[in-house]
């Protein structure tokens, strides 16, 4: 059997529609590659505190449990499929009470990646839908995220990762994650840098791109002698960095990005490109936190 008993686990969000099946296949996948255990979580929502009255106690009790009910059935199906698609992979299943954000962040804390399914909404339906958990578990987490697309795409041959870079601290533990990815999954890795021209114009434009791609060869340099295997393609884009990312993923294996950039503020604990991507991205995206935040 796959993976350590004392070894961290893949921990994948599950859906209580046995339908949505990308983000356990992708974890699933993941932990056999790894050769870690699989632990499959679903919240269930707790009624909120006005139903939660002597008069209304019956009422809230037969929705608590119709609600245990919906979690234990989703978990068993979803075991089940895990089970079948990698049977090698050590699989556990865990029903807690809570909002779904708050559970698996804090999972997220003795988990090596966390994967959540997405169906692709809209930035404002993402932050209008209350079940949304991607935004507050990345924004926390000290692991990887990734959220999977619920509409799978197609990738190109050769595979290859992109990953985004920026020279921040974040986006160099996203290139170090995207080339452990990389040789992992036997594929290519293409790395961007963004650059994105100042509204007023840049005093030297040249100088500027020329510094752009001095930053990106220096975040990359010493991943080579490590991953041997890993075809690296690195390259210098002119653009916003979200559409040229979401533009690079659309037959990726998967986009890597940090969760906080060289543009964000101080305080912030998720980025504005690493929003922009989760929303866009035509492929799974990976937000690799830096290990100090």
């Amino acid at each position: 059997m796959t993976g350590s008993p004392d070894a961290r686990p893949i921990v994948v969000g599950i859906d209580p529609d046995p339908t949505k099946q990308l983000a356990p296949a992708w974890a699933a996948d993941e932990a056999d590659r790894r050769r870690l255990p699989l632990l499959l979580v679903h919240a269930r929502e707790a009624p909120p505190s006005k139903y939660r009255t002597a008069e209304l106690t019956p009422a809230w009790e037969t929705w608590d449990e119709a609600l245990r009910t919906l979690g234990t059935h989703a978990l068993e199906q979803a075991e089940a499929f895990v089970r079948d698609r990698q049977p090698e992979v050590a699989v556990s299943v865990l029903l807690v009470q809570g909002d779904a954000a708050s559970v698996l962040r804090g999972q997220a804390q003795e988990a090596a990646a966390v994967v959540l399914g997405s169906r692709h909404l809209t930035a404002v339906q993402e932050l209008a839908r209350s079940p949304s958990v991607a935004v507050p578990v990345i924004a926390h987490a000290d692991c990887p995220v990734i959220v999977v697309r619920e509409v799978e795409h197609v990738s190109q041959q050769p595979s290859f990762l992109v990953v985004g870079v920026d020279g921040s601290p974040d986006s160099k533990t996203a290139v170090d994650y995207a080339y452990e990815e990389a040789a992992s999954r036997g594929a290519g890795l293409r790395a961007l840098h963004v650059w994105r021209p100042p509204l007023l114009g840049a005093l030297d434009e040249q100088a500027a791109q020329r510094e752009c791609r001095r930053l990106l060869s220096e975040t990359v340099a010493g991943h080579g002698s490590a991953y041997p295997d890993v075809e690296l393609h690195h390259e210098v884009v002119r653009g916003h960095p979200v559409k040229v990312l979401t533009e690079a993923s659309a037959h990726a294996l998967g986009l890597v990005v940090g969760s906080r950039g060289l543009g964000g503020f101080t305080g912030l604990l998720l980025g504005s490109v690493s929003q922009g991507v989760l929303h866009h991205a035509l492929c799974p995206v990976a937000v690799v936190p830096h290990p100090q935040h």
